[in-house]
């Protein structure tokens, strides 16, 4: 029988003493699945909102700063209504029928709203939620002058779905309305579910699932790896300090067989050199001990570029470039130029955020009626964070404005010119007749437009 396997033989059974990796650590991961049933008529979240609430959000620096961020840039903006001309985008207005998402509930704000409607979107895939007055009731039929928007938990929320030939799964399907259940408490009778229909609902669901018809997907859904793995390696990081801030040591002890011995051995050097307190003490052995580095330090295993690298990962599946965030591989070379920079802040701008406001306004305007058909629900676009833009949205109107000057000087009507280069149609340019002197014949006049006729 081999040394070690008398050592086991004491204590009654085989014991392991390799660890397992660090990125192999079940106790990491993330619940996956939701534990309500599947219904052909209902839809609902697929994941467990608890764990993604608990296992990313509150403990993962990476996640907590991925959303912190798209947060805190999504909640400057402010709702407004834009005036369409002709299918085309035109002058910003305020109204009063915006006070609800102006003052959302007592001493709440735009901001406040939009920043949860951010985080919920983020960890559940949808945000939901409708009116309610003074009163209690709910929707379209809560009353105007007392109306505050409440949120609906995403985990108690269920799409109902009808189709006129009875199959869930027809082609003629569609959402019906929102069940939502509330949860019970304690000393209160159990609440009864609330029934609401699809036009009395705000549903921002910015990334589509595509396993589901109308639900949205979180977008940690397709990382769960990547942040299992990022929190495996911080918690080996401080594993590693927390044994003294040294590669892994084996310690054979030839000229001892007695298993008493060596469990005596043992207990001693983990009392005298594991751990924080005994980092760095010199280590004295003897009886033909032999001392063997198995382990590899943070610099041989790489460990930054390791986990860099994961943080981009979740930073890119955020939406978020890594110099904007601020993590390291975003902290490193040509990234903190200022052009690269302003790129990247850019990218974030057109690719994240602008769809994010778009189609939160398109979801507000469920509930939000426009006062006339030709305005929709826009968001003001002077925001910080898009001042580049607005940088070049002045350098485009100073090159329009020296194409409406070009074309009035070649005779055009001022209001004409103005009508062409808006919409991009140079049919709609009207000629006045008049042209300029460098076009008319020396010595003689430039013609002279008919008068318009009366009547």
């Amino acid at each position: 029988m081999r040394f070690l396997d008398r050592i086991a033989a004491v204590h009654g059974a085989r014991k392991s003493f390799t660890q397992s990796p660090f990125w192999a650590d079940e106790r990491l991961s993330l619940p996956m699945l939701a534990s309500l049933p599947a219904r052909p008529d209902r839809e609902v979240i697929e994941h467990d909102l608890a764990g993604y609430i608990q296992g990313a959000y509150k403990d993962n620096g990476i996640v907590f700063g991925c959303i912190l961020t798209r947060q805190l840039i999504f909640s400057e903006a402010r709702f407004l209504w834009q005036q369409m001309a002709g299918g085309r985008p035109g002058d910003l207005f305020g109204a009063a029928s915006l006070a609800p998402l102006e003052r959302p509930w007592p001493g709440g704000t735009t901001g406040e709203l939009l920043a949860r409607m951010e985080v919920t979107a983020s960890l559940a895939g949808s945000y939901y939620s409708t009116f309610c007055d003074a009163e209690g009731v709910l929707g379209k039929a809560s009353d105007p002058g007392s109306r505050r928007i409440v949120h609906m938990d995403p985990a108690r929320t269920q799409i109902v779905i009808k189709a006129p030939s009875g199959n869930p799964y027809g082609l003629d399907a569609y959402p019906a309305g929102y069940l939502y259940e509330p949860p019970a408490a304690v000393g209160v009778t159990a609440p009864k579910a609330t029934m609401l229909l699809a036009d009395e609902v705000c549903h921002y669901s910015p990334i589509p699932d595509p396993a589901a018809r109308w639900r949205g997907m979180s977008w940690l859904t397709p990382i769960l790896r990547e942040i299992t793995a990022d929190k495996a390696a911080t918690r080996h990081k401080g594993k590693f300090f927390e044994n003294g801030g040294s590669p892994k040591l084996t310690v054979a002890l030839k000229d001892v067989t007695d298993p008493d011995e060596f469990e005596a051995f043992v207990e001693l050097m983990r009392s005298q050199h594991e751990g924080v307190d005994n980092a760095y003490r010199t280590l004295f052995l003897a009886g033909g001990a032999d001392v063997t580095t198995t382990g590899a330090d943070l610099k041989q295993l790489d460990f930054k570029a390791t986990q860099g690298a994961g943080e981009t990962r979740i930073a890119l599946a955020a939406g978020v470039p890594a110099v904007v965030l601020g993590i390291s591989e975003g902290l490193a070379g040509s990234s903190l130029n200022t052009g690269n920079f302003r790129a990247a802040a850019r990218l974030m701008a057109d690719r994240t955020l602008r769809p994010l406001w778009r189609m939160a306004c398109a979801s507000w305007e469920q509930l939000v009626t426009p006062p006339r058909e030709d305005v929709r629900l826009w968001f003001d676009p002077d925001i910080a964070f898009l001042r580049e833009d607005q940088r070049d949205a002045a350098d485009i109107q100073q090159i329009k404005a020296q194409t409406i000057r070009t074309y009035v000087d070649a005779g055009y009507t001022p209001d004409s010119a103005v009508a062409a280069v808006d919409a991009d149609d140079r049919s709609l340019l009207v000629h006045t007749g008049l042209y300029s002197v460098q076009l008319t014949a020396p010595g003689t006049a430039a013609p002279v437009p008919a008068p318009p006729e009366e009547g």
